[in-house]
């Protein structure tokens, strides 16, 4: 329980600073579909005992050709070739992690379990943060300068191409940190939904990234004791936390605007949809 709780403090700072670029980037269907692409690579890494970490790069780099050849095929839009090689690739790896040669436990790469976190795992998960953070900080005004206008970046010094490419990358990293208490299929909530709720309640940056992390770490713990005392799945009970979250943050936001008292509060009419700009 230690090192679970210690496996989602590490995911939830994570999933909270770097799922807000993921939402301003817009690049939340991006960051699911490189979590799948990725587990034929985990899969393999984990049946040759290999680290994950070898595992995912090389996922990563085979999706990465796999999606540039498909691309070059004649009448095939870039849309459905990203579609086509992202399912085959993540069917490829559910085939290798169900087969009946294939050791038990394996299945844990899809659904995740956090009472089976190592100190080995922590360690890697540990190292992988303290690079994703350190590269954030360092990326921090190319991420302003391209998240704030793409097409007059360059004037302000942003590189796009090397921005988006390094997001990506960050991604799959941060994938790799939560892959293991949260499984492949779960590990796109903490990269969304904590950042999404936190958007709803502010609009600046640093605030909107603590609360964020915040929501995140709590949600994470919230869903271990969840599922200590319901008998539920961990990663399950983590990843349906931070999905009511959002609802709750939606609702309360959807439900401030369209009461009448908030209006009259903001010096406008209840009827008026301008009040507060």
């Amino acid at each position: 329980m230690q090192r679970a709780l210690l496996e989602l403090v590490l995911v939830g700072v994570v999933g909270g600073v770097l799922g807000c670029w993921i939402v301003l980037y817009e690049l939340s269907y991006s960051a699911e579909s490189l979590a799948h692409s990725l587990f034929p690579g985990l899969v393999l890494a984990a049946l040759l005992g290999f680290p994950l970490v070898l595992g995912g790069a090389i996922g990563v780099l085979a999706a990465a050709a796999a999606v540039a050849l498909a691309a070059r095929v004649p009448g095939i839009e870039r849309d459905t070739s990203v579609a086509v090689v992202i399912t085959s690739l993540f069917g490829l790896g559910v085939l290798l992690a169900l087969t009946p040669a294939t050791p038990p436990g394996l299945e844990n790469l899809l659904f995740g379990d956090l009472l089976g976190v190592s100190r080995g795992d922590l360690v890697t998960a540990g190292a992988l943060t303290g690079m994703v953070l350190l590269v954030l900080a360092l990326l921090h005004p190319q991420l302003l300068a391209v998240g704030f206008d793409r097409t007059t970046a360059r004037a302000l010094g942003g590189r796009p191409l090397f921005t988006d490419l390094s997001l990506l990358a960050l991604i799959a990293a941060a994938t790799l940190i939560a892959v293991r208490g949260l499984g492949n299929l779960l590990v796109v909530a903490v990269l969304v939904a904590p950042a999404a709720t936190a958007r709803l309640l502010t609009s600046r940056l640093v605030p909107m990234m603590a609360l964020a992390s915040a929501l995140a770490i709590g949600c994470g713990i919230g869903g271990l004791y969840l599922s200590y005392y319901a008998g539920t799945a961990g990663g399950a009970s983590v990843a349906g936390l931070y999905v009511l979250a959002y609802l709750f943050a939606r609702f309360a936001r959807f439900s401030g605007r369209h009461s009448p008292s908030s209006n009259v509060a903001r010096g406008g009419s209840p009827s008026g949809h301008t009040a507060g700009l």
